[in-house]
C-alpha cells in the first residue's frame, strides 16, 4: 500500500493524543494523579490537541473531506465509523475531568463524579486506538494486516507515546514549581510503564516481522484467476496502460532491504533511544527535561518511521491482477 502521510500523521498523532487522555484517565481513576488543575489542564488539553490534528489530518486522504461526517452513521458495520464516534465522545469525560480538577480544592481527594468521568476516559481512549487498529486488520484482502498482532501493537505504542508527552510535560513543569512529581518528573508507576511498554511494543512489533515474514502466500496469481490446474501462470499485459488509483495506492512496494533497514531505525530511534534518554535521566536529574524533549523526537520520528513501513510492506491481492506472483 501506498504510504500517505496523512494518515501516518493521523496514526502517529491521534494515538500519541489517546494514549495520554488514557494514562491520564488511569492516573484519576486510580487516585494516583496530582489534585492541581495544572497537572490535569497540560495533560488533557494536549491529549485533546494531538487526537484533533490527528483526526484532521485523516480528512486530508478522503476524495471528499466536506462529507466526512456522513461516515459518523455507519457505526454498526464500519469501524471506521465507530472510531469517529468513540473519538468524539472521548471529549465528554475528557472535559468533565478538566472541570471537576478545576472546582477541586488540593486538600480533598478526588470526587467519585471524577474518578467515573476519568475511568470513562481511559475506556473512551483504549476504544477509540483500537477501532483505528480495526480499520485495518479487518481487511482481509491485505494480508499484513489482517492477523492480530496489529491491535496490541497501536494500543501499546499509542500509551509508549503518551508517556513519552507526559515525560515531558512533567518535566516542563518541574522545571518551574513543584505541581509534578519529584523524580525526574515522572511518578514511579508512570516510569515503569513507559519502559514496559517500550519493551512490549519491541517484543510486539518483533512478532508482527516475524509474521510478515513467514506467513504463507494468502493468494497466488494462478489461484486468483483459477488457472492453476493448467500450469504456471503469469500476466503478460496490465489490465490497463494507464496509471490509476490501484498502481498508486495498492501497488507500492519497499525493497526488502530497505525495508530490514528502517526496522531497525524504528527500533533503535522510537524504543530503544527512549530507554536509554530514561536511564540518563536517573544518573544527570538536571538534564530531564532535555533527555524528555530527546526522548519525544527519537521516539515520535521512529514510530513515524514504524508506521509509514506499515503500509509500505502491506500488500492487496488486487496486485495479483497487475503482475504479482503472490501476496
Amino acid at each position: 500500500m501506498h504510504p500517505a502521510l496523512s494518515v501516518i500523521f493521523f496514526t502517529t498523532l491521534s494515538g500519541a493524543g489517546y494514549g495520554l487522555l488514557a494514562l491520564l484517565g488511569a492516573g484519576i481513576a486510580l487516585g494516583w494523579w496530582p489534585k492541581t488543575f495544572a497537572s490535569v489542564a497540560a495533560p488533557a488539553l494536549l491529549g485533546m490537541s494531538l487526537a484533533g490534528i490527528g483526526l484532521l489530518a485523516s480528512m486530508a486522504h478522503l476524495g471528499q473531506p466536506r462529507r466526512a461526517w456522513r461516515a459518523f452513521s455507519q457505526w454498526r458495520s464500519s469501524w471506521l465509523s465507530r472510531e469517529g464516534v468513540c473519538a468524539v465522545l472521548s471529549y465528554l469525560p475528557a472535559l468533565t475531568v478538566l472541570y471537576c480538577s478545576w472546582r477541586l480544592d488540593p486538600k480533598d481527594d478526588w470526587p467519585l463524579a471524577a474518578r467515573i468521568a476519568a475511568a470513562l476516559l481511559l475506556l473512551a481512549a483504549i476504544a477509540t486506538v483500537y477501532c483505528t487498529a480495526r480499520i485495518y486488520s479487518s481487511l482481509r484482502t491485505i494480508p499484513a494486516w489482517n492477523n492480530a498482532w496489529v491491535a496490541p501493537v497501536y494500543l501499546v505504542l499509542a500509551g509508549f507515546s503518551g508517556g513519552l508527552w507526559l515525560w515531558l510535560l512533567a518535566s516542563w513543569q518541574h522545571r518551574h514549581d513543584a505541581l509534578y512529581w519529584n523524580l525526574i518528573g515522572l511518578p514511579p508507576w508512570l516510569l515503569m510503564g513507559v519502559v514496559l511498554s517500550a519493551m512490549l511494543a519491541a517484543a510486539l512489533k518483533l512478532m508482527y516481522w516475524r509474521r510478515l515474514d513467514q506467513a504463507a502466500p494468502l493468494a497466488t496469481s494462478a489461484s486468483a484467476t483459477g488457472l492453476g490446474r493448467f500450469g504456471s501462470v503469469s500476466s503478460f499485459e496490465k489490465p490497463h496502460t494507464e496509471q490509476n488509483y490501484i498502481n498508486r495506492e495498492m501497488g507500492f512496494v519497499v525493497a526488502r532491504k530497505h525495508a530490514q533497514k528502517l526496522r531497525a531505525v524504528a527500533m533503535l530511534a522510537g524504543l530503544a533511544l527512549p530507554l536509554a534518554a530514561i536511564g540518563a535521566s536517573v544518573l544527570w536529574t538536571g538534564l530531564s527535561l532535555t533527555f524528555a524533549l530527546l526522548a519525544l523526537l527519537g521516539g515520535s520520528a521512529g514510530i513515524f518511521v514504524e508506521r509509514w513501513l506499515f503500509f509500505a510492506e502491506a500488500r492487496h491481492v488486487v496486485n495479483l491482477y497487475y503482475g504479482s506472483t503472490q501476496v
